[in-house]
């Protein structure tokens, strides 16, 4: 994967979830470390959430990340796609928030397919996929 799309990852911390099944589509925002042994984004969720219920039907997920701004030259993001599954490596997401020990929240794990970087700075988009 190209340095800059690791760099941008790193830096943010909350994405855009996409889920769906046969019957519904549905959106959420997470809070996400970054599992780079992996490739995979970690998030926190409850198994009674809408979401997480969905992925439980259908584990295909689309992620959104972008950057919080109103000036187009600044403007960066990634569009991926991947499957969600229950975390097993629970280090990276506590050690980005080790407040959420107390919490005892349940941690699910991205596991990354696809990523097309976006940055208007740069003269063309950067596509990574297994």
């Amino acid at each position: 994967m190209d340095a800059k799309i690791i760099k941008f990852i790193k830096k943010q911390h909350i994405l855009s979830l996409c889920v769906s099944d046969e019957n519904e589509i549905w959106v959420c925002s997470c809070f996400y470390a970054y599992n780079e042994d992996l490739n995979s984004l970690i998030i926190a969720s409850d198994s009674h959430t809408k979401h997480i219920k969905i992925i439980q039907k259908n584990p295909k997920v689309a992620v959104n990340i972008a950057l919080d701004t109103k000036i187009i030259g600044l403007i960066k993001g990634i569009q991926a796609k991947g499957e969600i599954y229950p975390c097993e490596n629970k280090m990276p997401y506590f050690k980005r928030f080790p407040y959420a020990l107390a919490l005892n929240p349940d941690l699910y794990e991205i596991r990354l397919n696809y990523i097309k970087y976006t940055d208007n700075a740069l003269e063309k988009k950067l596509i990574w996929q297994i």
